[in-house]
């Protein structure tokens, strides 16, 4: 049993980072911070997720939908925080589990982390290829539809065509081979690039909302809280809950902030600085976007739609800059799934590392010096979901592998301070346990909202996860097995 719960000491995981990092110059401001936070927030939840969350959810109230999201995930960004400035290792959850609830939990928690990281990727690809297909239909392009959807969905383009019951997606599949191969090869975005895309996703919301809120009708929010059909996600106030756990998926992403602590100049102040400032700054964003949103369509004709932005700009009369949005979105977009990926790979590459996976996920390439193999058995599994699931779906996954990751660094956070109080910290997370327990409070009750088919991909997944657990990672881990 005391193998299970092995731990890493804070010393070797230390010694990981200045082996693996080489000691990384500590450049980023509070400014950096918030922008990386920002790049890495802004992305398919708010451009795919907000009007299916409008129209299957809480209505015109999603915007009270995404201050509840935007709540849990602030508890939950303040532990992050606090273990970033302690433990500035590749894993994120990952490694902070191993050294604080020990190898059984770590594993559950790496496991979990592909729900957010590669189901994650294979949602925003999935919305990128609707925002392609809205691009070409303007053009007169139009794709055989046995090649745009999944067999289990219908889309709706923003001039009334309707699109249903396909083989794959392939422009998903194609985005995401794209970029796993940029990946193997060695290719990453630099800070210049992130904040030029932070640049042109931020003017792309605030364009939309400007230029849509003289085009609002009033009768849109008529009413702004939908009576509860009686099932218990479908509007009402639990249906604003529901709503929640859906567009959580739009702020998967600030805990980027938390992995750049070992370049952060002064994490002590920049550490809650970047993550409660991207997380403020996207809130009002948000809220102001699904208001404009929700007000220029009734939010019932959002049902099914993975590319609400262009279908409600359409309203407005602007077809020159709606192809602009279009193409400024899926810039973005690209950048989102190439992080993702490219966090995947870390996270199996540190418990290859760590003995739990083959050694297969850790084999570096001779010349690009990436974990390539990862990168390619991703490229496939990450592609069979984007091709073949349904954007709706894939979005209540990543959510619910999320807020449950999220759940355990706040416990994790309670743990390290009984049991290391005196371990030096950088940024300390305030008011402990307050600030952990309505941490795990928000974000189980947000899990709660989801649907149960949720609940039963989820227990799917981690079942299958103890299974390789018990048969492969018990017996080859480096950490447990040390003489």
């Amino acid at each position: 049993m005391s193998k299970l719960f092995a731990k890493k000491t804070l010393s070797i995981l230390i010694a990981e980072a200045d082996e693996s990092e080489k000691g990384l110059k500590r450049t980023l401001g509070s400014g950096s911070l918030v922008a990386l936070g920002i790049g890495a927030i802004i992305g398919a939840g708010l451009f795919s997720l907000t009007g299916i969350a409008a129209a299957e959810n809480a209505g015109p109230a999603v915007t009270i939908s995404f201050v509840l999201a935007a709540f849990g995930c602030a508890f939950a960004g303040l532990c992050y925080a606090e273990f970033a400035s302690m433990i500035p290792v590749a894993g994120s959850a990952y490694t902070y589990s191993y050294a604080t609830m020990g190898e059984f939990i770590a594993w559950i928690i790496g496991w979990d982390l592909v729900l957010e990281y590669a189901l994650g990727a294979a949602t925003v690809a999935v919305s990128w290829s609707r925002y392609l297909l809205e691009f070409l239909h303007k053009f007169g392009i139009h794709l055989p539809h046995q090649l745009v959807v999944s067999p289990w969905e219908t889309i709706k383009m923003s001039d009334g065509t309707m699109i249903e019951g396909g083989l794959f997606n392939l422009p998903a599949v194609i985005i995401v081979l794209l970029l796993s191969l940029l990946l193997i090869k060695g290719t990453r975005e630099s800070a210049g690039m992130n904040n030029f895309l932070v640049i042109l996703k931020v003017s792309v919301v605030i364009l939309f909302i400007v230029l849509g809120w003289s085009h609002i009708d009033p009768a849109n929010y008529d009413p702004y809280i939908p009576a509860n059909t009686g099932k218990y996600e479908h509007f009402g106030w639990t249906g604003i809950a529901t709503g929640a756990a859906v567009v959580f998926f739009a702020f998967i992403g600030f805990d980027a902030v938390s992995t750049a602590a070992q370049e952060a100049k002064n994490p002590q102040k920049g550490m809650p600085i970047g993550i409660l400032g991207s997380l403020i700054i996207c809130t009002v964003l948000y809220v102001l976007f699904a208001h404009v949103m929700t007000g220029l369509l009734n939010y019932k004709l959002f049902a099914g739609d993975a590319k609400p932005a262009a279908t409600a700009f359409a309203q407005t009369g602007y077809d020159f800059l709606q192809t602009g949005l279009i193409v400024a979105i899926l810039a973005g977009y690209t950048s989102v799934i190439l992080v993702m990926l490219l966090g995947q790979s870390r996270v199996f590459y540190s418990m290859s590392k760590d003995g739990l996976l083959p050694k297969f996920f850790s084999d570096v390439h001779p010349k690009f010096r990436t974990p390539w193999k990862t990168n390619a058995f991703f490229m496939v599994f990450v592609s069979l979901f984007a091709g073949l699931v349904p954007v709706s779906d894939l979005g209540h996954m990543v959510s619910i592998g999320t807020l449950f990751a999220f759940s355990l660094v706040c416990i994790g956070v309670m743990i390290m301070r009984k049991r290391m109080p005196d371990a030096p910290r950088a940024f300390k997370t305030p008011f402990v346990p307050v600030v952990p327990i309505i941490g795990v409070i928000v974000c189980v009750y947000l899990m709660y909202s989801l649907p149960n088919e949720s609940w039963a991909r989820l227990a799917i997944w981690l079942g299958l996860g103890l299974v390789i657990y018990f048969t492969y990672s018990r017996k080859n881990s480096k950490v447990s097995n040390k003489p």
